[in-house]
């Protein structure tokens, strides 16, 4: 009678065993649901949402990282302004999202140089000056003279 109540005992030990594995095994799935699938649906459900409610003359973003304005809507398609008079056809997917006029990066305007002014002796003479610098920088530096 000995052995049968040990067989008994090892019995019931495994079987609570295997539930702990699975309780354990489950609450990883739940886990792995709210922390990964359930957040990835809610931004998949917002950008459709964006994408299908994008309107002309809005401030969008694309998964490549450009921006540009949308001019037209075509179906699937939309027609965006990437450049003062450059139009490019993209599909509606490809919009990540919709900024705000204060978020997107304003391109900056060049500062041009007049043509017209004389060059100043000073700066006529600048190249020679770093020349002679770039020399002694790499004397220092490798303790040789350039050839």
């Amino acid at each position: 009678m000995g052995i049968y109540n040990l067989a008994a005992t090892t019995s019931s030990k495994s079987g609570s065993s295997s539930f702990s594995y699975i309780l354990i095994i489950l609450v990883i799935f739940v886990a792995f649901y709210f922390l990964m699938i359930r957040p990835q649906q809610r931004r998949r459900q917002q950008a459709m949402q964006q994408q299908n409610t994008v309107a002309p003359g809005a401030r969008v973003r694309t998964t490549a990282g450009m921006y540009a304005t949308v001019i037209a809507v075509d179906g699937d398609d939309v027609v965006l302004e990437v450049a003062p008079g450059v139009e490019v056809r993209y599909m509606k997917r490809a919009i990540m999202d919709v900024v705000s006029p204060g978020d997107a990066p304003e391109p900056e305007e060049e500062a041009e140089e007049p043509a017209d002014e004389p060059v100043d002796e000073v700066e006529a003479e600048a190249p020679e000056e770093q020349d002679e610098s770039d020399e002694s920088a790499y004397q220092k530096a490798t303790g040789t003279k350039k050839d």
